[in-house]
């Protein structure tokens, strides 16, 4: 863990020290930087594949940046929350996505969040409180072992969590398990996260897992794809 965040760090700090270097006619540093920075976010996307980790607490302001193809009103669309609907997101972080979807499903509908660490949903549930929010349920879990019934879901949905879980094929099956009958789910990615998990190697695990590839919205690097069961 301590090398990946290390890592990450540096590739960001290089990236910026090179646009500087670049900006000020220094195009010699500007290289020197931009290929250490581009040295070690590789480092990065290959131990984070290797060794699958969450996003630590201390950079959940990574969240807070723009979305652009990944932002919340995008999931939405490909989503389509409908009011009263208990809808399950895994790894919301600090609620970027979680909180406008929440909203969608009041007064009567439920949004439960499953998060692996307790300080994320504790940051989310003061955001929702402060957004006057209430039907947000946050629950502390695994995502390979989900701790709900069966068919307890109307849709489910994971925004650059699924490359954090070791079992990806695990962690999608227990999703398609706590889905109601035609219950869909939405995973999106972007290629700037080491996670990244690429459309291709979705389509594979979600039909390991039970699912079917359905549909795809925006480019490769920024993407929202929907599955829904096999066998409907």
């Amino acid at each position: 863990m301590g090398r990946q965040v290390l890592a990450f760090h540096i590739s960001i700090c290089a990236g910026i020290l090179s646009v500087a270097a670049i900006i000020s006619a220094n195009l010699a540093w500007g290289a020197a930087w931009a290929i250490l920075a581009v040295s070690t976010w590789i480092a990065v996307r290959v131990w984070s594949h290797q060794h699958p980790i969450p996003m630590p607490y201390f950079m959940r302001w990574g969240l807070l940046l723009p979305r652009g193809p990944n932002s919340a009103s995008r999931l939405n669309k490909i989503l389509e929350p409908q009011v009263g609907e208990r809808i399950l997101e895994v790894g919301p972080g600090i609620g970027v996505h979680a909180l406008p979807v929440a909203a969608i499903l009041l007064p009567n509908g439920i949004l439960d969040v499953l998060d692996i660490q307790q300080k994320m949903l504790d940051d989310l549930k003061r955001r929702a409180s402060k957004a006057g929010i209430t039907n947000i349920v946050a629950t502390r879990g695994d995502a390979q072992s989900l701790p709900y019934p069966n068919s307890t879901f109307n849709a489910a949905y994971m925004i650059g969590t699924l490359g954090e879980i070791p079992d990806k094929v695990a962690a999608l099956r227990e999703l398609r398990r706590v889905l109601k009958p035609r219950g869909r789910v939405v995973i999106g990615e972007v290629l700037i996260d080491p996670d990244y998990v690429s459309p291709r190697a979705l389509e594979e695990k979600a039909k390991d897992s039970g699912f079917v590839l359905k549909h795809i919205t925006g480019p490769k690097f920024s993407y929202f794809a929907l599955l829904r069961s096999a066998a409907e």
